[in-house]
């Protein structure tokens, strides 16, 4: 069941794929989808919206399930990155679009790859920030900036240790990056904070080791953009990418810019994504 459920904001909320979706559609032209990940919601996007916009795109910023304005399902399987790609394909299905150029930050990006990988007709073009393809070999200096990604497991102690003190686990493990007031806004909403943390327990619980899933190859022209300062995922298997990308690839280094550049650099940003998209 697809439908148009309620208005809040610049936005609506669409029943989609079974869960309450918010969205924001600005511009007329050609779709362009801009996928938010953790802590954020589609507020991230709000240097990219009216740039894109003003070019002739249609540009469509959903708040990703169990973030922002969008359902917070409690079931942590709800949050398996499959449920997300139906989520996207049914949102897109109930905005009448076809294919969309498919941009994507951190958790965004996961499920952009995973997007175009599993529905490739649905993909014009990929931009993916931050975040590796699946299959992209870890590195050591990855499994060292990853160490958050066990804190988050343990249910209960996680969400305490995040909010205690005025949020001052975030604030510190942001280092005053991103949009940390808005992100600390949304997570005190009840539910949010856990709902979000799903997202990990989901996709990155701990599992015995075995062999990797064969994943087909992306055929959508892919531009992959990763930012020096990151402090929690490796350049490196971002630039490995380009194994698993059959289309047409491209590397961009953002210098100086931390883990948020929608947000650090949108001007760079910006015109990536411009000269990415008319090409």
């Amino acid at each position: 069941m697809i439908g148009i459920m309620t208005s809040q904001d610049d936005g609506r909320v669409i029943e989609a794929n079974g869960i309450s979706l918010y969205v924001e559609e600005h511009g007329a032209g050609v779709p362009v989808l801009l996928l938010h990940g953790w802590p954020d919601s589609a507020r991230l996007w709000r240097h990219q919206v009216p740039v894109l916009a003003a070019s002739g795109y249609r540009v469509i910023t959903p708040d990703m399930r169990g973030f922002g304005r969008s359902e917070h399902p409690a079931e942590v399987r709800s949050y398996g990155l499959r449920n997300v790609v139906g989520d996207i394909s049914a949102l897109l299905d109930g905005l009448g679009v076809q294919a969309a150029h498919v941009v994507g930050h951190d958790w965004g990006a996961a499920v952009a790859w995973l997007t175009a990988i599993f529905c490739p007709d649905r993909v014009r073009t990929l931009t993916v920030i931050s975040v590796p393809h699946p299959l992209a070999p870890p590195t050591l200096r990855q499994y060292e900036m990853a160490w958050y990604q066990l804190f988050f497991q343990f249910y209960g102690v996680a969400e305490a240790t995040i909010e205690y003190d005025d949020w001052a686990w975030l604030r510190t493990f942001s280092r005053g990056d991103g949009d940390i007031d808005q992100a600390i806004a949304d997570l005190s909403q009840p539910g949010a904070l856990t709902a979000s943390l799903n997202w990990y327990r989901a996709n990155l619980a701990p599992r015995m080791p075995g062999p990797a899933p064969a994943l087909p190859p992306v055929t959508a022209p892919t531009l992959g953009i990763w930012s020096t300062e990151d402090h929690y995922l490796d350049g490196e298997r971002m630039k490995k990418s380009e194994a698993f990308v059959a289309g047409p690839w491209r590397y961009e280094e953002v210098l100086g810019a931390s883990h948020w550049v929608p947000v650090d650099a949108p001007e760079k940003l910006n015109d990536l994504l411009l000269d990415w998209l008319r090409q």
